[in-house]
This record gives C-alpha cells, structure tokens and sequence, in this order.
C-alpha cells in the first residue's frame, strides 16, 4: 500500500510565495511521474505542474514562470515553490505520485487549501 501525504499550504497575501511538499511511502518499488494539480470552488481540476522520471517538466500556462516544481527520488518527494501568488491561485492543491510497487501505483495526496488574500 502507498500512502503519499502532502505539507504547506495556508494563507499568504497576493504577492507572497508558499512551499508545498508530497511525500510516497509504503511498498514502492519506483516513480516515474509526479505532479500538482489544483481545483478552485466550482471549477475543474486542472494541472499545475508535472514532472516525469527523464526530467521532463510541464507547467499549467497560469502558472508559468512563477511556479517550480521540483523532486527528490531518493525521498520519493516532490515539491511546489509558489512565488507571485496571486488571488487566482486559490485552490486546493493535490499531489499525484505514479509508479510501481510493483503493481501500478496512481496515488493522490489528501489535498492541501492554498488562500491567497489580502
């Protein structure tokens, strides 16, 4: 079984910056693709950054050069740098953590409340 649990989060003023964190553990035997994804009240979820074994990286285009995620395998973590926060980037925030133990892992995070408000 995998559980991945995810840190960080809170309240920050437009223009604050925030760092979240997802950690997988359990019987994992390897990742290969890790990401953020967001869902704000009444709306679809949507990406917000992912990052594959090879070090390929997307980024949602509202979040593109104010946003960087970044892993460490031997952890088995990945992490969310929010710089420039924006009032638009309220949202739950959830990890997504694939691989193998050795079955097919596609895990989520419990979610994680990020307010940006003044």
């Amino acid at each position: 079984q995998v559980h991945v649990v995810q840190s960080g989060g809170g309240l920050v003023q437009p223009g604050g910056s925030l760092r979240l964190s997802c950690a997988a553990s359990g019987s994992i035997f390897s990742i290969y693709f890790m990401g953020w994804y967001r869902q704000a009240p009444g709306k679809q979820r949507e990406l917000v950054a992912n990052v594959n074994k090879a070090g390929a990286i997307n980024y949602g285009d509202s979040v593109k050069g104010r946003f960087t995620i970044s892993t460490d395998y031997a952890k088995n973590t990945v992490y969310l740098q929010m710089n420039s926060l924006k009032p638009e980037d309220t949202a739950v925030y959830y990890c997504n953590v694939r691989g193998y133990s050795p079955g097919l892992i596609d895990s989520w995070g419990q979610g994680t409340q990020v307010t940006v408000s003044s």
